[in-house]
């Protein structure tokens, strides 16, 4: 069996490539700001970055911050690896980061080149965004009167635990370089999505209206540029995600 590191092992995704590697019998090493033995600041790295890493084998990348510093973050676990003669590099990004000009995607594209060049074994992934995001998404959207969208976009979600199983996959598999993208079952609407969520949470009133917005990241929402329609590998809906969430 192998011993494998998961940056962002508490987080959404990072927890629960971390069960399934452990339930395959792997030890598993979680990485997190405040997961202790190995609670690392990854953009600061360290001795404790250098400890969390020493005797791994792969590494699953999970860990990522919309504040801009996944870049740092991804150079000093890179550096480290390599120092430790860590074998397989594995790293989740995202669909269209190479096609939306959107803050965040850039930054995730620039960290798939660092990994690429690593010098490492490597494999990257791009799935489709998560049914969480979108349900936190129309969380905060729902808090006023009127639900605001982005006009003519629409979204593929995929469920969560449909990435880890492929992620823990990829980790106990040989480095495989750029993989097949992992995308949601459906092409929906936004608005679509949004009157689901709403009906879900017993909000179906809510008037729900499209605003046209401006830029070129807009523009390529609205063109598509973050779908994956020729991979829509997953099988857990929208509604399914909601009818789970209700139970709880």
């Amino acid at each position: 069996m192998s011993t494998i590191l998961v940056t962002g092992g508490t987080g959404t995704l990072g927890r629960l490539v971390t069960e399934l590697l452990r339930a395959d019998g792997h030890e598993v090493r979680v990485l997190s700001r405040q997961s202790e033995p190995y609670a690392v600041d990854l953009t600061k790295g360290g001795p404790g970055l250098d400890a969390a890493v020493a005797g791994v084998d792969t590494v699953v990348h999970c860990a990522s911050s919309p504040r801009g510093d996944d870049v740092r973050a991804a150079e000093l676990l890179i550096e480290a690896a390599r120092k430790a003669g860590v074998a397989h590099l594995v790293y989740i990004s995202i669909v269209g980061v190479d096609r939306v000009p959107f803050g965040y995607y850039r930054s995730k594209l620039a960290v798939e080149e660092l990994v690429e060049s690593s010098g490492l074994g490597w494999t990257v992934l791009r799935a489709t965004q998560f049914h969480d995001l979108l349900l936190q998404l129309f969380e905060a959207l729902a808090k006023v009167p009127v639900l605001l969208l982005p006009a003519g976009v629409s979204d593929q979600p995929v469920e969560v635990a449909e990435v880890a199983r492929r992620l823990a996959e990829l980790a106990v598999g040989d480095p495989a370089g750029r993989v097949a993208d992992l995308g949601g079952p459906e092409v929906r609407t936004l608005e679509s999505l949004a009157r689901a969520y709403l009906k879900a949470s017993g909000k179906r009133s809510r008037p729900v209206v499209n605003v046209r917005l401006w830029g070129a990241a807009y523009r390529q929402f609205r063109a598509g540029g973050h779908l994956a329609p020729e991979h829509a590998v997953g099988k857990g809906t929208f509604e399914e995600c909601l009818a789970a969430r209700s139970r709880r």
